[in-house]
């Protein structure tokens, strides 16, 4: 660095701010603090100044975001880095510096991401503490190290996500792809817990296919894949964003209606059973559904879905293609 224009004061603020860290330096000599450590994408050490408000650093922390040595303002102000982070990122990351500024961390220890020249964002793992303080037991020098975990965050994010579909498919029936048994129990769980402490109404239906082990026996199971998608399919389309459709399993579909009585439950029932009736599958082919609906009045949940069933099977006794409720 050029020295030549700068004034006495100037240059004494210099010689003060190189003492600082020649101390720190030492320090960490003396108590074999090297923070060196042989992680990936470790980028070095920063020291913060906060009286004259300098980082001096490692040049990878920069290299790495696109910029030469030699285009960094001098000395390079702590802004230089903070107006980089990502906005999303900024507050947390301010938050934690005050935080261990004001005592209330032991260190400063946060992940953000920061701009590179190219207008991409990397992710940097950055941890220091306070080293120094004044007379006045206030903080006048940080010591940290800082590390590029782009490609780990990228690969916790692809793990993120790859088991956010998987617990979608652990919840969802391969087949109809609408809710399977479990994730229908669970959810009726609950749903009771819902009405009990709200007050509020909660009915289920029950519908199976009628005579399905004839279309199975005529048409194949690959056919009767198709059915079952099919109908899984219009139950979706006819029930409410608020309602919970399901395979319950085999040929048996069940819908959880939160805040509906037995009356607007039987109504979107015989929505679903018409709907299902009015299609005509391939060859020409008809099939119908029989349904039980029950209102919940504070049994058991084996109760509830139990009074539906029989309600099924009275549908079924009594011709079959038609609601009970």
């Amino acid at each position: 660095m050029d020295y030549s224009d700068f004034t006495k004061e100037q240059l004494l603020e210099r010689i003060e701010e190189l003492e600082i860290l020649n101390r720190q330096l030492l320090h960490e000599k003396e108590q074999e603090t090297r923070l060196e450590y042989a992680w990936t994408g470790n980028l070095g050490h920063w020291y913060w100044n906060i009286r004259t408000n300098a980082v001096t650093f490692n040049p990878l922390k920069i290299t790495t975001l696109g910029y030469d040595p030699a285009e960094m303002p001098q000395p390079v102000p702590y802004q230089f880095f903070t107006e980089r982070i990502h906005p999303e990122d900024l507050p947390l990351a301010m938050d934690v510096m005050r935080n261990h500024l004001y005592g209330r961390a032991g260190v400063y220890e946060v992940e953000y991401r920061i701009q590179a020249k190219d207008g991409n964002y990397k992710w940097y793992y950055d941890r220091g503490r306070i080293t120094q303080y004044d007379e006045n037991g206030k903080p006048v020098f940080l010591a940290g190290i800082v590390f590029d975990i782009t490609a780990k965050k990228a690969m916790q994010i692809e793990l993120e996500q790859k088991n956010k579909i998987l617990a979608e498919q652990a919840e969802i029936d391969g087949l109809t792809q609408i809710g399977n048994h479990r994730t229908l129990i669970e959810h009726l769980k609950a749903k009771i817990v819902d009405a009990n402490r709200l007050d509020k109404p909660l009915s289920v239906a029950l519908f199976d296919i009628d005579n399905f082990k004839q279309v199975n026996d005529s048409k194949g199971h690959i056919y009767g894949d198709k059915v079952l998608m099919k109908i899984a399919a219009l139950i979706k389309e006819s029930v409410r964003d608020s309602d919970f459709p399901g395979r319950y399993g085999g040929e048996e579909f069940m819908v959880i209606f939160p805040n509906a009585d037995l009356t607007a439950a039987a109504r979107v029932a015989e929505r679903i059973r018409q709907a299902v009736e009015s299609n005509l599958f391939d060859d020409g082919l008809t099939i119908t559904i029989s349904g039980g609906v029950q209102q919940y009045h504070g049994e058991e949940l084996s109760e509830l879905i139990h009074a539906a069933d029989m309600k099924l099977y009275a549908a079924k006794k009594r011709g079959k293609n038609q609601i009970v409720s």
